[in-house]
């Protein structure tokens, strides 16, 4: 497949529980150039940001099991690593701009694969 565009780090971290839609959503971001992490959970997600210091996005569903869910992992995120810039997904919850931190985005499910690179992308150009 053709890499549209090249992107150098930072990271983005999926953390998404169904493992159709996580591996959809790194499919879409891989192919499109970035460089990929993906957790199953919040708790691993926090792992991995512990693990990783190349982390620049985190994409995160809402809904997840256990007992950290998206939004709190975002906070927790922004709380300990200020400079990760946030995306929020769902496809049943839809947080206010005050809700996320960090000047985070939010991308309603089911979302379409170019609307979320150009998130991503829109994101990272911001932050440049």
């Amino acid at each position: 497949m053709t890499q549209e565009k090249s992107h150098a780090q930072p990271a983005v971290l999926v953390v998404e529980d169904e493992p159709l839609l996580r591996f959809h959503a790194v499919d879409l971001l891989e192919e499109s150039g970035f460089l990929v992490a993906e957790a199953a959970n919040a708790e691993a997600a926090l792992d991995m940001m512990e693990s990783r210091g190349d982390v620049g996005v985190l994409f995160t569903d809402i809904q997840m099991p256990g007992r950290i869910d998206g939004m709190e992992l975002a906070r927790q995120v922004h709380e300990r690593w200020p400079d990760v810039l946030l995306i929020i997904t769902s496809g049943q919850k839809r947080p206010t701009c005050a809700e996320i931190p960090n000047d985070g985005r939010f991308v309603a499910k089911p979302y379409r694969g170019e609307d979320l690179v150009r998130q991503v992308t829109d994101l990272m150009d911001s932050r440049a």
